[in-house]
């Protein structure tokens, strides 16, 4: 949901939803090879706003209805100072960790500057999807889109001719990062 100019996550599964085009897209990455994960701040769990038995409900629909291989959470906020928050790299590091994912054979794609800055952190290419939030906008990605379809596109077009499979993280509408 979008409020302000900013994204914000869904209070509930009720709340949540998929932009269109994301279901074909992570289809066709997966047809072509990719793992998808998902690395998400929710700073709202720290500050009391949403439980986090709900992001994990709604990570479960998720993965229900779109072929992730897992999801990675950070629950800090900013004044925090974990390593996991975006834009440090620490979810892409112990998903790769966890997963045997070769992060320079990656691409990070993300709607948020934070997951642009991680995604070069941990040595990833890096596409931006650009929503047209009112906020401070990526600097030195890889490619700039419109949609998750544009982004799978270039993803497989630059792995055609490329034996190592790459991974790829999908933005999610539930993705808050409201702690700016």
């Amino acid at each position: 949901m979008i409020r302000d100019g900013r994204p914000y996550p869904p209070a509930d599964i009720e709340q949540f939803e998929l932009l269109p085009g994301v279901t074909s897209a992570c289809r066709a990455l997966v047809q072509a090879g990719f793992v998808l994960v998902v690395v998400t701040n929710q700073p709202d769990i720290a500050r009391g706003a949403l439980a986090p038995g709900t992001v994990e409900h709604l990570h479960r629909q998720l993965a229900d209805v779109l072929p992730i291989a897992g999801a990675y959470v950070c629950p800090h906020d900013d004044d925090d100072g974990c390593s996991c928050r975006k834009p440090s790299p620490g979810l892409l590091l112990r998903a790769a960790g966890d997963l045997g994912i070769d992060l320079a054979q990656s691409v990070m794609v993300g709607d948020r500057w934070r997951d642009v800055e991680a995604g070069k952190r941990a040595g990833c290419r890096t596409v931006f999807i650009d929503a047209g939030y009112s906020e401070r906008p990526p600097v030195g990605q890889d490619l700039s889109v419109s949609s998750l379809a544009e982004a799978a596109d270039w993803i497989i077009s630059k792995s055609e001719d490329s034996t190592p499979k790459r991974r790829v993280r999908f933005p999610r509408r539930d993705e808050s990062d409201t702690g700016r």
